[in-house]
């Protein structure tokens, strides 16, 4: 094998390591941080356990300050929409995974809208999105929306000229009467090079785990790279409104990714933390006269684990 081939191959193994990290967070405190960040092998080098442990240390940081950030939209009735854009495989849903790890769904959710049917091909354009607008005290984060049009509709054809051209003409509209009306709407793009997203789609390739990931339309926006370009630059030069900007997050080292969209992210409001009353664990109640019934053994889960 070349040089070049080794890289690769350990550039997928490493994409393979950090998508199961996903899950390992969940499950990860700084009681086991330690132990954890010295489980890459010998064949790590100080400084990769020593950058990963730095990583997962700042990530539980940054995540305890969106929850005091979610609180402050809870007591103060805040209301925020978020849009999570960029190309494919650019990593938008893994930082909004991160965001969302440790905060209540009810206050802090997710929108991801698949292919419009037939009725809603019909509507108003934005009529599909604003059903899923925050209320007082909720964040909503976007995986994908409205900007839908300006880019894969436009590159795919999905869109006529005039439909194009309208959506400049509304949108800017659409995000002021939104923000007039009390909801703060940021944008971020996820930027990667063309390299990255090429080793990005190798490894979904490669991991049964993350081949549902990769679609025709994914595949098909591979081969129109330069197309995705040229509409993202129409996109943030006809769309970046002082009322609601774009913000770009260089995404090609996903970790750092994450960590510099939440720490830009919990500067975009001024949140503080928000008191709350000791928590003080009741006694449970016991009746003499009950008791616990048997559970019918046929309707218990095998323990195979």
């Amino acid at each position: 094998m070349t040089n070049q081939d080794d890289a690769l191959l350990q550039r997928l193994q490493d994409d393979l390591i950090d998508s199961y990290d996903e899950e390992l967070e969940l499950e990860l405190d700084d009681r086991a941080l330690e132990a954890y960040a010295g489980e890459g092998g010998a064949h790590r080098s100080d400084e990769y356990r020593e950058n990963r442990q730095r990583y997962f240390r700042e990530l539980f940081r940054l995540q305890g300050e969106l929850v005091k950030l979610q609180d402050w939209v809870v007591s103060s009735r805040h209301k925020v929409v978020i849009l999570f854009e960029g190309r494919d495989a650019a990593g938008k849903g893994g930082v909004i995974k991160r965001i969302t790890q440790r905060l209540n769904p009810r206050v802090c959710r997710v929108a991801a809208l698949p292919a419009p049917n037939d009725r809603e091909r019909t509507q108003w354009y934005f009529q599909r999105y604003v059903s899923h607008l925050p209320a007082a005290g909720e964040i909503v984060l976007f995986d994908r929306s409205w900007y839908n049009r300006a880019g894969v509709e436009r590159v795919m054809g999905f869109c006529t000229d005039d439909q194009y051209e309208e959506f400049f003409r509304s949108v800017p509209e659409f995000e002021r009467m939104l923000v007039r009306s009390g909801i703060q709407v940021i944008k971020y793009w996820f930027s990667i090079s063309d390299e990255e997203q090429h080793s990005r789609f190798l490894g979904r390739i490669q991991d049964p785990l993350k081949q549902w990931k990769l679609s025709p339309m994914d595949l098909e926006s591979r081969r129109r790279w330069e197309d995705y370009t040229k509409a993202k630059e129409v996109m943030l030069e006809r769309t970046h409104i002082p009322e609601a900007p774009w913000w770009v997050v260089q995404a090609v080292d996903k970790k750092k990714a994450r960590l510099n969209c939440i720490h830009h992210l919990l500067g975009q409001m001024p949140y503080q933390e928000t008191e709350h009353p000791s928590v003080v664990l009741p006694k449970r109640e016991r009746r003499e006269d009950y008791q616990r019934q048997p559970v019918p053994q046929e309707i218990v889960v095998p323990e195979i684990y």
